[in-house]
């Protein structure tokens, strides 16, 4: 290829300003512009030493060299602006053809612009971040990201040898987004978003809207395809829309994905998404589980976490498979009858250089005052929830694990230190609202904003708060002054179930409130009932190891446990490896203790959370009024000298009751009489401490019949024999 024909000297400020990286339209400058009856297209390809304009249909012409850092311009003869593609020489003779990227027009409408600047926009995913999908007749990538305070944003990546300067993107008017459509990028390119800051200061990106990332510790993002999985749970979702999750049966298996299973003879390595899909309904369905709920699945770089730290949030972990395989996951849970939740983390984000922290060179996502912007707990950054485009972003983000993944509920983390201004905070180190107290309005606004959405958009889902104060109304709807939760996690009675049962028996009795005291709130609020995987690391070991005297006793106390906790009005929630009395502290890098099992002791706590969730779910009285008063009564709370505690159940109209007594001591206890609701025959439902579960088998026979003997404040009553450390359900069968 000949050398241009004319060459400027002195290029007009724009080219220079596009040539030095400050330009923030460079589509000013670059693409097609119709000029007086002609088409005149400039291109930049750094280091270029020539070019040809190659229009369809036309003879090519030779462009002319506007700056010698490899602007070059070429003008068509031509009313309208016709398809052309571009071929470029360098220097040492190589020769390539691209399509322009600066001939096509913006991939986002006023409208979207709009509503994000206003924080309503609630399918924002669909606009910002890569998308792969024809534009004006060609097939490539729309890349949009918010950075308002950038001079220039620039798409690298394996396209174009991660250069920044070759695909500098262009401001939308005061949107504050930045936008460029690449031809011919395909699913499966690696790029990031290089940023120049006020400052000169030069930034590489992960883009916040990337729906897919690199396996760790690479941090690239990834185009994704447009989703096209073939869904088969439609008749799931048509179900949920029509159940309320409040008068339904729930008990939930907390799961950590990387740690659940492993594969010893390859590696040891965490099963994929496909392989969790092969195998983890079945084991929900065996156990009796309703629900799963994930530990964070958004991608975070510390493999070595929970997942807490996100740095991805519309990204699955790239360590499992696929955005697909995530979906095939959750699609074979649904398929099973397994609803599932995942834990969402809108308080806080890691300070990774590459992911959100200062991310235009600014506090944008992130408050400018460490006051409020910083998490002295966690070395993370609090998000701005007073800026409408954070709050945008983070709603969006909770309706996309809904609406892409048909996820059936979100567990949000650490609420609590979204709530407070001075959460975690000494005096002085903190900012109060603007009525002066400690309470985070922004923050409450959100939530609030974010449940209204959530129901308004998806009846039958769920938002389950994980909030450990004694704020109110947690989970009572917005219009009733709450913050819109379905549900919050009872942390009081996780901690104070726990420390009763850390209790040597001999001690208890003086420790009786600390089962009672929970019915005093249990219907403030819709509560789960958390055996969590915060109770198994630090140092704290498993719940086996927290249950006090020889093995038989720390298993007869936690199949105790169990049975207090699956009969108490709340919904179950356990981590994994607690069906199969885990003895070591819960670790990322290797699975549960599947090898437990061979051990009777160990296979029957499996048996024992199988028949609860059994039992539990063909009992309406043990869900149907479990968040009401009129659901629950205490036959004796009292009797702490004996640490034996009784209460009834009761379904809607009292068609059905059962009642509850736990003896958790070692000393059996016979004839212990119990007042009962109702005369008739009484069933023995489930006995923590039958031989099948590795008790000792100490029951009534499997039934009594309740006498008119006055007990207990009831007309009737029947002497049960008691098993040590153990808890007996009884009922009446229809």
């Amino acid at each position: 290829m000949a050398e241009a024909a004319r060459e400027v000297s002195t290029p007009a400020p724009e080219v220079q300003a596009l040539v030095d990286g400050r330009l923030g339209d460079p589509h000013r400058v670059l693409g097609p512009h119709v000029d007086d009856g002609d088409v005149v297209v400039r291109v930049w390809r750094p280091d270029a030493a020539a070019m040809r304009l190659v229009p369809q249909g036309a003879e090519p012409v030779e462009m002319m060299h506007l700056h010698p850092a490899g602007v070059f311009e070429g003008r068509i003869k031509a009313r309208e602006i016709p398809d052309y593609r571009v071929e470029v020489e360098y220097r040492d003779g190589s020769t390539f053809t691209i399509d322009d990227p600066y001939r096509f027009w913006p991939t986002l409408g006023d409208l979207d612009l709009h509503l994000f600047n206003e924080g309503r926009h609630e399918s924002l995913w669909r606009v910002l971040g890569a998308h792969h999908r024809v534009h004006q007749g060609a097939w490539g990538t729309a890349f949009a990201v918010w950075a308002p305070a950038a001079v220039s944003v620039r798409v690298v990546g394996d396209f174009n040898s991660w250069d920044g300067r070759i695909h500098p993107m262009r401001s939308i008017g005061s949107s504050g987004v930045w936008e460029l459509f690449l031809p011919e990028v395909e699913p499966g390119a690696h790029y990031k978003y290089e940023i120049i800051t006020a400052n000169g200061a030069r930034l590489l990106k992960a883009d916040p809207f990337a729906f897919a990332a690199e396996v760790p510790p690479a941090t690239a993002s990834i185009v994704d395809h447009a989703p096209d999985y073939d869904w088969g749970d439609g008749e799931w979702l048509s179900r949920r829309a029509a159940v309320d999750p409040l008068r339904a049966p729930m008990s939930v298996y907390e799961c950590h994905l990387g740690s659940w299973r492993r594969v010893p003879e390859d590696g040891d390595r965490a099963l994929t998404y496909r392989e969790l899909a092969q195998q983890l309904p079945a084991y929900l369905t065996e156990m009796g589980f309703t629900h799963v709920e994930f530990l964070p699945v958004a991608h975070h770089p510390f493999e070595g976490s929970w997942g807490y730290q996100v740095t991805s949030y519309y990204a699955p972990s790239s360590r499992f498979g696929s955005p697909d395989d995530f979906r095939a996951l959750v699609d074979a849970l649904h398929q099973a009858g397994i609803g599932v939740l995942v834990d969402w983390v809108p308080a806080h984000f890691p300070k990774d250089d590459f992911a959100l922290a200062r991310f235009d060179g600014t506090a944008l996502y992130e408050h400018s005052d460490p006051r409020q912007g910083e998490h002295p707990d966690w070395g993370t950054l609090v998000f701005n929830f007073g800026r409408h485009e954070v709050r945008n972003f983070l709603i969006a983000n909770a309706l996309y694990w809904l609406e892409e993944f048909h996820v059936d509920g979100l567990r949000v983390d650490a609420v609590a230190s979204m709530l407070y201004l001075d959460y975690s905070r000494k005096e002085g180190e903190w900012v109060p609202n603007v009525f002066g107290g400690r309470e985070n309005l922004d923050a409450v606004a959100f939530v609030k904003e974010m449940n209204e959405v959530v129901y308004r958009r998806h009846p039958g889902v769920m938002t389950v708060a994980e909030e450990s104060t004694a704020w109110p109304a947690v989970s009572r709807p917005t219009y009733l002054g709450g913050l819109g939760f379905g549900f919050k996690w009872n942390m009081g009675w996780m901690h104070d179930t726990l420390d009763y049962f850390e209790h040597d028996s001999i001690h208890r009795r003086y420790h009786h409130h600390e089962l009672t005291f929970g019915l005093l709130y249990a219907f403030s609020e819709n509560f789960v009932l958390p055996l969590s995987h915060d109770e198994v690391v630090h140092g704290k070991g498993s719940l086996l190891t927290k249950m006090p005297g020889d093995r038989w006793q720390q298993l007869a106390n936690l199949r105790s446990l169990y049975g207090w906790m699956w009969a108490h009005p709340g919904r179950p929630l356990l981590f994994m490896g607690g069906e199969v009395a885990q003895e070591r502290e819960w670790s990322h890098d290797r699975s549960v203790d599947w090898h437990l099992l061979a051990d009777p002791g160990h296979a029957g706590m499996r048996r024992l959370v199988t028949e609860l969730n059994r039992v539990s779910a063909a009992e309406p009285a043990l869900w149907e009024r479990d968040f009401t008063p009129d659901g629950f009564r205490w036959i004796d709370a009292n009797d702490s000298d004996q640490s034996v505690l009784s209460f009834a159940r009761f379904s809607d109209g009292g068609a059905r009751v059962l009642v509850c007594v736990a003896n958790l001591t070692p000393v059996p206890r016979p004839a212990y009489r119990v007042g009962l609701p109702r005369g008739g025959r009484w069933v023995e439902l489930l006995n923590t401490d039958a031989e099948v579960f590795g008790g000792s088998n100490v029951g009534s026979g499997g039934e009594r019949w309740a006498e008119p003997v006055p007990w207990h404040g009831l007309e009737h009553s029947a002497p049960l024999d008691l098993p040590p450390l153990g808890v007996v359900w009884f009922g009446q069968l229809p």
